[in-house]
């Protein structure tokens, strides 16, 4: 469960090195007005995939959420695709679903899941029903869905699994630099 600011001119989500999906936030900071982009990870791409979950990490004092809370529109990007989206804080039954099935496809990452997990709120999580429900209490869970009709976005759906949006470009670092 990742949130970290892009790096600039960097406006692309794309795929973490564990094959998870990340989403580039456009966010417009509350007090300043100033545009602002934070990477997030895809805990759940929805139903639909017409909908995309991330969770505040830091719960309700992260920045990008107190933006998105105070000014719903935004803009996402996943792989090449960019929407103008807006946002929704998800109801804890519905978060807490969304968490169980995260927890679920993750089973192998578990144990460093929770011990993060257990880090950032204060208090051992266990995986358990009853821990899943005191998280999910305690961190927003917040869906984005793309403002612009499907016929007017340039791909549908909004999160797919293709080649295409799998493969990143390697960090400055690591790209060769002989070909420059």
């Amino acid at each position: 469960m990742v949130a970290a600011p892009a790096r600039p001119g960097v406006r692309r989500g794309g795929w973490l090195a564990a094959r998870a999906p990340v989403l580039a936030l456009t966010h417009i900071g509350r007090p300043s007005g100033r545009r602002y982009d934070t990477v997030l990870e895809v805990l759940d791409p929805g139903r639909t995939a017409e909908e995309v979950v991330v969770v505040a990490g830091l719960g309700g004092s992260a920045d990008w959420y107190k933006n998105v809370r105070a000014n719903p529109s935004g803009e996402i990007a996943i792989g090449r695709e960019r929407y103008p989206a807006t946002s929704r804080t998800l109801a804890e039954d519905e978060a807490f679903a969304v968490l169980e099935r995260y927890e679920r496809r993750h089973r192998w990452m578990a144990p460093a899941v929770r011990r993060l997990l257990s880090r950032v709120v204060g208090w051992r999580y266990d995986g358990s029903a009853n821990g899943r429900r005191r998280l999910v209490g305690q961190l927003p869970f917040v869906a984005f869905r793309p403002t612009a009709p499907a016929e007017q976005r340039t791909g549908q759906p909004i999160f797919r699994r293709s080649k295409r949006t799998a493969t990143t470009r390697p960090a400055a670092s690591q790209r060769d630099n002989t070909t420059r």
